[in-house]
């Protein structure tokens, strides 16, 4: 016969389970959703210990899985008065985990486009600059730095929505729901 702890037990794995899988939907990989759904609902910071111990995973693999989560700013590194062991705690309020994986996804992709654009820009003034040139070359050059402006544009409108989403003017827009 169940009782009641191992039922609670159950819808909470149950929420962990749908947490790793929103993770995953979200581009996340399902260890970061894991980890993110443990801290969750143990409602406590966490060492990596004990969530080594709670996954099975190596405490290698566990500070690996951490670090990432810290980078996308949906976890950090609390400290506890009296306590030696670095503990982690993830943020306890869904919108803000879903602005801080995507924006941090968003400004990844906007810092490679900027090298992208540097490097071929360059590339296209190098170009711009040979003696050689047929006209057909020079076209095909101002297109390519067209296209390159769109890009530009582009990435500068993604990093305009990424600043929507931090500023939090986004729930201006579209509130949450209270209850």
């Amino acid at each position: 016969m169940v009782n009641n702890t191992e039922r609670i037990d159950d819808v909470r794995t149950q929420f962990i389970e749908k947490i790793t899988d929103n993770m995953d939907a979200f581009g996340a990989p399902k260890s970061v959703g894991l980890i993110l759904g443990i801290i969750y609902m143990n409602r406590e910071p966490m060492t990596l210990d004990e969530l080594s111990a709670e996954t099975g995973m190596s405490k290698t693999r566990m500070s690996q899985v951490v670090r990432e989560m810290i980078d996308m700013n949906i976890t950090e590194r609390v400290f506890k008065k009296g306590f030696r062991k670095d503990l982690y705690q993830v943020e306890e309020d869904y919108y803000q985990t879903f602005i801080s994986l995507f924006t941090s996804t968003w400004q990844k992709a906007i810092n490679r486009s900027r090298h992208f654009e540097q490097r071929l820009k360059r590339k296209l003034d190098e170009l711009k600059e040979q003696p050689d040139l047929t006209e057909e070359d020079e076209q095909a050059i101002n297109n390519l730095l067209a296209e390159l402006h769109e890009w530009k544009e582009y990435y500068d409108w993604i990093r305009r929505v990424a600043e929507f989403f931090e500023s939090g003017e986004i729930f201006e827009h579209v509130p949450k729901k209270r209850r």
